[in-house]
Formats: structure tokens, sequence, C-alpha cells
């Protein structure tokens, strides 16, 4: 299933009177959600969904600001430095609202200060893969020919959470294993098929196709449940690695200082269009996971993975420099 049921009694509950001050004067002009991504992406696509759908709940326009590079960093920072006047949001994710503080000395932004957590959005999981023609077969194989002869594996980009899991798996395992960046999720998975790598931690609507035509084996995919379509493939827990059950998330963040009234508002408003069949569709085709979270829940799950993302830095040693 696609969707978590909503929390019925918020979503029930009528939308906040318009509050007083500068919130209330905010409320008609356009609401402007960045998008620290290129347009045309699943994360850009994810915005503009949801914002269309959003627009009538609240009864004011809402634009999409694309402001992509370095990692997520340009446009998560130009959100940060926004007036708290209910007029802005930025769609953030895993990288840019939790393992980026661990990541990176110099983040010019703290992802929990900065920040008021408006809603959790959608999930996507990730799955590792080796060529068709891999001799492992399962995860305790690779484990085993790891630990007796050298690998190299890659990731979408150093930093990524493709480059974290695997090197997790590295460290916990003990495995003897190179790490090879790539330049994007296509490029890495392209060399997975061509067996120049010998396995790849990817998100898995990057890789489903590849894995349905017998062009890669998944050894394990993060679900907390085999997947309908996929049900041969274990998940990460039956495959005697539960910790590399780590999902991409993306949610809604408003700048620190944002009145509560126009966050509940706003929250209500976006999730209220997962519930929407045709949002429904475009997302099941993106490869989301519908997994709404109100304010409050949303901040304690942000905490949550702010601390299991530094400790898995901690643990891998990886670091992103700039």
């Amino acid at each position: 299933m696609l969707r978590r049921p909503l929390l019925a009694s918020a979503l029930a509950a009528p939308l906040a009177l318009p509050w007083l001050g500068r919130a209330a004067r905010a409320d008609n002009a356009p609401l402007r959600i960045i998008v620290p991504a290129p347009p045309g992406g699943p994360t850009d696509m994810l915005a503009r969904v949801l914002g269309e759908k959003a627009q009538t709940a609240l009864d004011r326009a809402v634009v999409v600001d694309n402001r992509a590079g370095g990692g997520g960093v340009i446009g998560t920072e130009a959100a940060a430095l926004a007036a708290p006047d209910g007029n802005t949001l930025v769609l953030g994710h895993n990288q840019t609202h939790a393992s980026n503080q661990a990541l990176m000395p110099r983040l010019p932004y703290d992802v929990v200060k900065s920040f008021t957590p408006v809603a959790k959005l959608a999930t996507v999981h990730h799955a590792l893969v080796v060529p068709a023609n891999s001799p492992s077969r399962t995860l305790r194989d690779l484990i085993e020919r790891g630990r007796r002869e050298h690998l190299n594996y890659a990731s979408s980009q150093a930093g990524s959470a493709s480059h974290v899991i695997s090197e997790t798996l590295v460290r916990r395992e003990k495995l003897d294993a190179t790490h090879i960046p790539y330049r994007g999720a296509a490029p890495a998975a392209t060399d997975t098929v061509a067996g120049v790598v010998d396995f790849y931690t990817a998100t898995f609507p990057s890789v489903a196709s590849l894995i349905r035509d017998g062009r890669l084996r998944a050894l394990e995919v993060g679900a907390p449940a085999r997947l309908s379509d996929f049900p041969d493939i274990p998940t990460a827990a039956e495959a005697g690695a539960p910790y590399l059950a780590v999902d991409a998330w993306f949610g809604l963040f408003a700048p620190a200082g944002t009145a509560p009234e126009a966050v509940e508002r706003i929250a209500k408003a976006m999730l209220a269009g997962l519930n929407d069949p045709s949002v429904e569709e475009r997302l099941t085709a993106a490869g989301f996971t519908a997994d709404p979270m109100l304010p409050g829940p949303f901040a304690a799950f942000q905490q949550q993975e702010v601390g299991r993302w530094a400790e898995m830095v901690r643990l891998t040693g990886v670091q992103i420099e700039g």
C-alpha cells in the first residue's frame, strides 16, 4: 500500500484561523517551496504535485524555487536565511536535514536549530545490488567474499546515503572494499551492471527496472516487509543486516521562528494532498511511499535521524569538505 493512514483527527480538524501580526499579513502571499535540486527530478515533482494540491486549501499560490548545488546545501541555506513569515519552505531530505550535520564540518546552517519541521511527506527504500553474473547470490555470500578478497563498491556521490550505507556494511562486517564515487545514480548503476564494481547501494526506484530485467540482482531491500512486486528480494533484516534498512526521506521545513499556526495550517494542507488518488498514482510511479507526519512527530523523527546518521558517520569516517 502506498499510503499510511493519516492522523484522521488532525486532518479532520478545521484549518487554523488567520494568525496575528507578520504571519497574518503573509496569509495571501505566495508560498515559496525551495527545492535544493534541479527541475524535473523526483524531488522537484514531489514539491510541485503537493504544492498544486495545497493551493486551494491554503487559498494562496504555491511556487517552486529550484536551487540546486552543493549536495543540497545552497537551497537549504537560502531557506534557513529566509524570513520566518510563513512564506518560505524547503523540501528537505535525509541528507540536507540529518546526515550533513555530521558529514560537513563547515555546514552553514544547523539542521535542527535553523528550521521548524512542517511535515514529513514520503520515503524511498534503499537496496544493495550486485551485477547479474555476480557469484554473490545472497548478502551473506557477499560478506564472506569481501572478507577473503578485495571488492569495489559504487556510490552515487561521495558523502551520499549510498556511500555511507555501503561503508557501514564494510566497517561492520570487516570487508576489504574500496569506494568508487560516481556523479549520480545512473552511471553508478551502469557500471554495476557492467561488473566494473562489485556492489552498489541504490534507491530502489533507480534500479527497479534493472532488477526486473535481470541486469542487476538485489541482495536486500531496506523495507519493513518484502515488496509485493519483488517478493523474492529479502528485507535487510531477513538478510541478516537490519542496520542497512536506512530510508531516504523527504519533508517540508520552514525557517526557525515561523509561527506555529502557520506551520500547522501548511502541514495539514500538504498532507491532505497525499490522500488524492491522482497524487498517489504519480508518487507511486516515481518510487515514493507516502509517509505522512505532522509537525510534532516529524520533529521527533528528525532528531532520531540526526543521531542515527551521526553514528553512521562516526563509524565510517566519511566526511565532505566544503
